[in-house]
């Protein structure tokens, strides 16, 4: 079966939220009333009831002239997910068509997905069981319509989209097209470039950007966690076949705590200044 990619082509946005509307009303997610931040932006980022969110920057040419630059922000489906290794429950995984997605079933709500998603699109939603009074924790994310695809159509923000700014189609399609236009655009935008990180193996949502990555918003050479790579690929194989459950149940927590640290050094340059990650 063919890959699939969602081509997002920033220079044909209009910033109309079209696509944010069709997310909302496809996956029956509730409205958020959010608080006035100082810009059209609607939401900050993404949340666990909206699944994408189109992003707002007033940037400012090399001349002094100011341009708005729009972006929709949503999971980029990667092909060596962070939040797939990171998950105890192996409740993430990958999709015939290349779409990441949650079984709700088996997440239990730990926050290592959100915590190591380097796009930070992952969220906890929070849920109340009435019958026993308890809240629990989902995380939640845009699944790439994965529902949509099984019936041989195509995602809601791409069908949606009025000036084909998101448009959706097999990989190998999809990136001659994002290669073509970058050849339009350079002239116009010489920092323009495809984002399709390598670092994460690649995106199943490829970017046409006219600037760098860092002026959206995106980390310039995002990459899965090592701890992430070695719990995932090494330890727990080798170690449920060698050390038994009590072992890795330790290395296992050595890891967590690896994981949640890594979130708290973002965070923690994010709010001494540092750029977004």
């Amino acid at each position: 079966m063919p890959e699939f990619v969602k081509l997002v082509d920033v220079t044909k946005c209009t910033g109309c939220r079209a696509c944010m509307v069709a997310c909302k009303n496809w996956n029956d997610l509730p409205a958020e009333r959010q608080e006035f931040q100082g810009s059209i932006q609607s939401h900050k980022k993404t949340t666990a009831h909206t699944w994408n969110v189109v992003t707002y920057t007033e940037y400012e040419q090399e001349d002094g002239s100011l341009d708005w630059l729009f972006r929709h922000s949503a999971c980029l489906h990667c092909k060596e997910a962070a939040c797939v290794k990171v998950c105890p429950e192996n409740a993430i995984g990958y999709t015939k068509f290349g779409s990441v997605v949650i079984d709700s079933e088996k997440c239990i709500g730990c926050g290592y997905c959100v915590n190591n998603c380097p796009f930070k699109v992952v969220e906890l939603a929070e849920y109340k069981d009435e019958q026993n009074d308890k809240t629990y924790y989902k995380a939640q994310k845009c699944t790439l319509c994965t529902n949509r695809l099984e019936k041989n159509m195509q995602p809601a923000c791409a069908v949606t989209c009025p000036t084909d700014a998101i448009v959706f189609g097999e990989q190998e399609a999809m990136l001659k097209q994002a290669e073509a236009r970058l050849a339009e655009i350079k002239p116009l935008y010489p920092n323009a470039n495809i984002y399709n990180p390598p670092g994460v193996g690649g995106t199943h949502a490829v970017y046409v950007l006219p600037e760098k990555p860092s002026v959206f918003g995106l980390p310039e050479d995002p990459r899965v966690p090592l701890s992430a790579t070695i719990w995932k690929d090494y330890a727990q194989p080798i170690g449920k076949a060698l050390f038994g459950v009590t072992t890795m149940a330790v290395i296992g927590a050595f890891i967590s705590n690896s994981l949640f640290r890594r979130h708290e050094n973002l965070e923690q340059v994010e709010n001494e200044g540092g750029s977004e990650q």
